[in-house]
Order: C-alpha cells, then structure tokens, then sequence
C-alpha cells in the first residue's frame, strides 16, 4: 500500500480489504496529469514552490560548496548529490498536485503529446505552469543569495556560451524527455522520483554543461553570480538547445516506444 492509500483508508475508516474502499489510483509524475485534479491554482502553487526550492537547493549547495572547499570536484560532488536528494524529495512531494514538471521543457513536451491525443496538460495549463515555474526560479536563486548573505540580485558572469557546452543541454535535455516519457509509455511512472533524480545526478556528471536542461532553472540561474550561475548572455543559447534537446527526445520516445494505434508523432 503506498502512503497515499494508507492515509485515505486511515481518515475513512475502511480497511483496504474492504468492499467499500476506493480502488488504488496511480501516483503521478513528471509527464502525467494527477487522476484527480486539483484546482488550476493549487497546481501553479506547486509548480511555483517545487521550482523555486529546486533552484534554491542547487544555488545554495553550490555557494556551501565553495565555502567549505577549494576543490573543483568535490564542489560539483556536494551540488549535484543535493540536487538528487532535493529533486526527488520534491517530486514525490508535489507530483500528486500538478505532475511535479518544474521545467517548461517536460510541460511543453507534455503539451504537445496531449494535443496529439495523449495524456498531459491542456494549453491553458500549460500557460499557467510556465510562468510559475520561471517566477519560482528566480525566486529561488534570489532566496539562495539571501540565505548566505550573497547579493539578492547579482547577474553572474559565468560564462557557458561554447559550442560543446550547447550540445551538452541538448544531449541533457533530450535525454530528460525520454526518461519521463519513456517511463509513462511503459507505466512505470512510480519509478519517476528515483528515476529522474538520478538520471540528473549522472548528468551532471557525463555532460558538458552540467546538465541544466530545465530553461526556467536556467533563467533563475542567471539572477546569480555564484558556482551554479549562468551570464545572461548565454541563457538564449541554452534555452533554445534545451527546447532542441525536448524535440529530439520525444522523436526518440516516438522511435523506441513506438506502439500499433499510436501516432508517431504523439
């Protein structure tokens, strides 16, 4: 029984064997649309605070980090283990309340697999949940700062306009779509916290650019001139390879798990 069962069947008062007692509804992830929908603000909310903690978590790591030690490596080892732990704690939070996308990206993605008669969000959901999720960036790359006594707003100057940097966030990014969407073609989508939380965590490590492939992140990341940020100068670029990256992804969803009666495209 998942916690979400026993809390329903303890407030009911019915046991799981029980005639009565409502049929188990699969957990939603990144990628799906919750079986019962909550309202549209509730769903914002979430995106908003999911999004927001999830840049907090990899800025304030990123400035601990560099506090605590000179080494390089060890500096990315402390980011990107806290983005793992933080990522998948949040999305097994806030993934019953609006899928837990915090990235335009996968509610893009999503988006579109709905309007080629797939499951996802409609537009106007979609709408709602770009903007919560780059208002919560930057709200919390700006909480960061605030925490360890760094300039609320400081535009960083790192620099991440090279060509293999670019390709990087496409190979993240698209690698991204094809795990969330993988896993819903193949319900599987309990596994998503684990799944994605990891998947980031390796790339963090196996890709050139670390593996932002979330362009709201990326727009908070600028708000910062501390390890984790990015120059604005080179947020068009990664946005726009990170959009590329969710394109490539779902024409490989649409490749490898491909199944009769579906559009290729969908």
């Amino acid at each position: 029984m998942t916690a979400t069962e026993a809390t329903r069947h303890g407030s009911t008062g019915e046991s799981p064997e029980s005639p009565e007692a409502p049929a188990a509804q699969p957990q939603p992830a990144p990628g799906a649309t919750p079986p019962r929908r909550p309202p549209l603000l509730a769903k914002a909310a979430a995106e908003l605070v999911g999004t927001a903690a999830l840049v907090a978590i990899v800025v304030g790591s990123g400035i601990q980090a560099t506090e605590l030690t000179r080494d390089v490596g060890l500096q990315l080892l402390a980011n990107s283990t806290a983005t793992v732990f933080g990522l998948g704690v949040l999305i097994t939070l806030l993934g019953p309340v609006s899928g837990a996308h915090f990235n335009p990206a996968v509610t893009l993605a999503e988006w579109w697999t709905a309007r080629r008669g797939g499951p996802g969000v409609a537009l106007r959901e979609a709408a709602v949940y770009v903007p919560a999720q780059i208002v919560g960036a930057v709200a919390g790359a700006v909480l960061a700062d605030a925490m360890f006594g760094e300039p609320l707003v400081k535009w960083s100057t790192h620099d991440r306009s090279a060509g293999h940097l670019l390709l990087g966030e496409v190979v993240a990014t698209a690698g991204l779509i094809l795990l969330i969407f993988g896993l819903a073609r193949t319900d599987r989508l309990r596994f998503a916290p684990v799944a994605v939380a990891s998947y980031i965590g390796a790339a963090y490590w196996f890709t050139s650019s670390t593996s932002f492939a979330n362009p709201a992140v990326t727009i908070g990341r600028a708000f910062t001139d501390t390890f984790a940020g990015i120059a604005p100068a080179s947020v068009a670029g990664f946005v726009g390879m990170q959009l590329v990256g969710a394109v490539v992804g779902l024409a490989l969803v649409a490749v490898i798990f491909f199944t009769p009666g579906r559009e290729a495209g969908d």
